[in-house]
């Protein structure tokens, strides 16, 4: 997943250009080599690695310091963290060395090699988690009388070791299996392999597969969400007070209390019910997790999947920016479902509370 924001290509080469000279404005003395907007934009990028990296590891702190977060579906939340964290902080920062250094690779082949590995492994990591937790949503909604702890837990870890091996054989079969080459030392040049039947593999087995999973698993959510909602208005109960029945309506709940002989019996009414109100989160949390997933990595994988094969001429800047779009993906990640657990939100205010 290489292409990154060339930063040098248009204010240093522009620099480079009006002084008459072909290489960076490094070269060149009293010359800055960067503007103020590469400047910035570096900043931005570095910043954007520290705070994934150091929002994912709050997440994992919290998971591993509340003990009833040591279950499902947090268990995911954790793998989908643990890949996220290792996006921070081995693919970011070398990303931002190779565009330091002008899209070149000057770190030798052995590094290329885990650059590249770690970069497929930890993102089609961190994608098919989105999607693990999109399935588990899904289960827990839909048949939540069969889909018990019990049940949710062996699913869950099934799914963990299925998304890390998976992940495994798409980033080593280059390595493994000679799947194209990642590295030119000639050209000083590390990438994926652009081998077109790996590009197809990759690509399928990276995004396109759990794109599709996603979005049919959310419109299952939608549908058993809405359906199961719809039969609970439908079935809900209207209560006839008979003489002697004392009947009260609670103004701000929705519910109906009666009262015979001082025992008190409560009646749920149209509103929505805690369960209902849970759901709804749901659906609306999974709904902005694949949203957001989708907007950031489909860019990437459409132009990586056109490139090699119809041997398109891509701005190397939009490939850039592209794979840092989907680089920001681990940021939101941990930022949307944490949003809607209020557990999650409690919990970052007591982590580093004194314990009496």
């Amino acid at each position: 997943m290489d292409g990154l924001l060339n930063l040098s290509a248009t204010p240093w080469a522009a620099a480079a250009n009006r002084s008459g000279g072909g290489g960076p404005p490094t070269a060149l003395p009293g010359r800055a080599p960067l503007s103020v907007f590469g400047v910035l934009l570096l900043t931005l990028l570095a910043l954007l690695a520290a705070a994934t990296f150091l929002w994912n590891v709050l997440v994992l702190a919290t998971i591993l310091r509340v003990r009833a977060f040591h279950r499902v579906p947090h268990n995911l939340v954790a793998s989908m963290a643990v890949s996220d964290v290792m996006v921070a902080a081995l693919v970011m920062p070398l990303s931002l060395v190779h565009e330091l250094a002008g899209r070149r690779w000057r770190l030798g082949r052995a590094l290329c090699h885990v650059w590249i590995a770690f970069d497929v492994l930890c993102c089609t990591a961190s994608i098919w988690n989105v999607t693990a937790i999109a399935l588990d949503r899904y289960w827990s909604l839909s048949r939540h009388l069969e889909y018990t702890l019990r049940v949710r837990r062996c699913i869950s870890n099934a799914m963990i070791a299925l998304t890390w091996a998976l992940s495994a054989v798409i980033a080593l079969a280059p390595l493994l299996f000679g799947w194209g080459e990642t590295y030119s030392e000639g050209n000083q040049e590390c990438q994926v392999s652009q081998e077109p039947s790996y590009t197809v593999f990759s690509t399928f087995g990276a995004f396109y597969l759990p794109l599709c999973v996603v979005l049919f698993v959310y419109w299952k959510i939608y549908k058993a969400a809405k359906f199961r909602m719809g039969s609970r208005k439908s079935n809900s109960i209207t209560p006839v007070a008979p003489e002697g029945l004392e009947v009260k309506e609670a103004s701000q709940q929705s519910q109906m209390v009666f009262t015979v002989r001082h025992a008190t019996v409560t009646f749920q009414t149209d509103g929505d019910t805690w369960r209902e109100q849970k759901e709804k989160k749901a659906v609306l949390m999974v709904g902005i997790l694949i949203g957001v997933f989708v907007l950031c990595w489909i860019p990437f994988f459409i132009t990586e999947l056109i490139n090699p094969l119809c041997s398109c001429d891509i701005p190397p800047i939009w490939k850039s920016i592209f794979l840092w779009l989907g680089y920001s993906n681990s940021f939101f990640n941990p930022l949307i479902y944490t949003a809607f657990n209020k557990n999650y939100n409690n919990a970052f205010r007591n982590l580093f509370s004194r314990q009496h």
